[in-house]
């Protein structure tokens, strides 16, 4: 009986863990603050950041700098290493967590890293910052800095 209330309540701390994921939620980007030094940001972005089990999920839409629809899908283990995508120009994920508020994203073509996303949430939940850097979905080369409010 004491085992059944310890594996209760340890499961029961691991969801309040999950939980308190500060990347989880709904986040729009701000373009006004989003800068770029080589190639161009899109039009507008949201992504939403949740967990499914013991993975990380993402998925996002928005509008390229071309007017044109962008939208993406994966998910990696919470823990980091190589995740699934879903929906993507990418055939490859693999997911990093630096630290509770710090993680790194990098895509893969061919076997081959071809672009990383290193974002950080503020202390106070926030906004979240994304440096870019490498071949985006549309096939450009960019370097910037993408900065997100969060929506819920």
């Amino acid at each position: 009986m004491q085992r059944i209330t310890l594996l209760i309540a340890l499961g029961a701390f691991a969801a309040t863990l999950f939980a308190a994921d500060p990347f989880t939620g709904t986040w729009k980007m701000n373009a006004a603050k989003t800068k770029y030094t080589t190639g161009l940001p899109p039009k507008e972005q949201t992504i939403a950041i949740g967990v499914s089990g013991t993975d990380i999920t993402m998925t996002g839409s928005g509008i390229g700098p071309d007017g044109s629809k962008i939208a993406m899908s994966y998910s990696f283990p919470l823990g980091g290493g190589a995740g699934k995508v879903t929906s993507t120009v990418y055939d490859g994920v693999v997911g990093k967590t630096i630290s509770p508020t710090e993680r790194e994203v990098s895509y893969t073509k061919d076997g081959k890293a071809v672009y990383t996303a290193h974002s950080k949430v503020s202390a106070d939940g926030k906004s979240m910052t994304v440096t870019l850097k490498g071949t985006n979905p549309l096939g450009q080369m960019i370097d910037g800095v993408a900065f997100y409010d969060k929506q819920k």
